[in-house]
């Protein structure tokens, strides 16, 4: 254990300013780390087989880690330990939850490894809000979808929010970015999946029609905030769902809508 008594020191840079959201989201990628913030989160990234590089926690937290504390010290990992004043200085804000970990992030799986075997898949096309990610990976973990698939433009499933929004369901539902889009649909197809895009369209069928009788193997396209799925997507698709609203609504939020969808649709 390394005690941290200046938020300047060079030892703890992987945990500096992470309020601001440009510099982390091109920081983690890019130094290949990702930051599982709370015990939970942290103890879900370990049970997944994810390398921690360091810990970062307030003293208290020693005892409720102390296993997790002994295995870094057994294999040589360094474990920082700060007053919550000289943490919330470092981090830029008040470290609640106690304890955050720099982990090193993993080689993500082919597209073709991650749905073998699935049977419900989800597409997050274009999903910029990270707390919507993390949601909708935790509404994924609870409600039966075997794997998730990211667009390009997708936000980082890894970054910090979306990890502790998802409780750490990240690191439990297979996962990868499906890159080109949207003509990576033809490898869903290829490997036996029907396309189902979530869209507003004259031509989209109620999701309780498509509840009745579902296909063995789905993808469920579910597309970014505001204007939800690019036209070239709709028009890719094996069919367009739509979920039936009252009360003058027309839609739904993306992380609400897919909750809706993994429920009615699992397998």
């Amino acid at each position: 254990m390394q005690r941290i008594e200046d938020p300047a020191d060079p030892r703890v840079a992987d945990y500096t300013s992470l309020t601001d959201v440009a510099l982390r989201r091109l920081r983690e990628p890019e130094q290949g780390l990702y930051l599982a913030e709370s015990e939970k989160v942290i103890r879900r990234a370990l049970a997944a087989g994810h390398r921690p590089r360091s810990f970062l926690m307030a003293p208290r937290w020693l005892d409720d880690l102390a296993d997790v504390v002994a295995d870094a010290e057994r294999d040589g990992v360094p474990v920082f330990v700060g007053e919550p004043s000289v943490l919330q200085a470092l981090t830029g804000f008040h470290l609640h939850r106690g304890a955050i970990a720099a982990m090193h992030r993993p080689d993500l799986p082919t597209v073709q490894d991650v749905v073998r075997g699935a049977r419900r898949v989800a597409v997050l096309e274009d999903v910029v809000d990270h707390t919507n990610v993390g949601a909708m990976f935790r509404s994924a973990a609870a409600l039966g979808v075997d794997a998730v698939l990211v667009t390009p433009q997708c936000a980082d499933p890894l970054y910090r929010r979306s990890v502790r929004v998802s409780m750490g369901t990240v690191f439990q539902v297979p996962w990868t970015r499906i890159d080109p889009w949207p003509e990576g649909m033809q490898t869903l197809r290829d490997d036996g999946f029907t396309v189902a895009s979530f869209a507003l369209s004259a031509s989209a069928v109620p999701l309780d029609e498509l509840a009745a009788a579902p296909p063995d193997r789905l993808a469920l396209v579910l597309g970014t905030e505001g204007h939800g799925l690019a036209e070239s997507t709709v028009a890719a698709s094996d069919l367009v769902v739509r979920i039936p609203m009252v009360g003058g609504v027309d839609s739904l939020n993306v992380a609400a809508a897919s909750a809706v969808a993994f429920w009615a649709l699992r397998p």
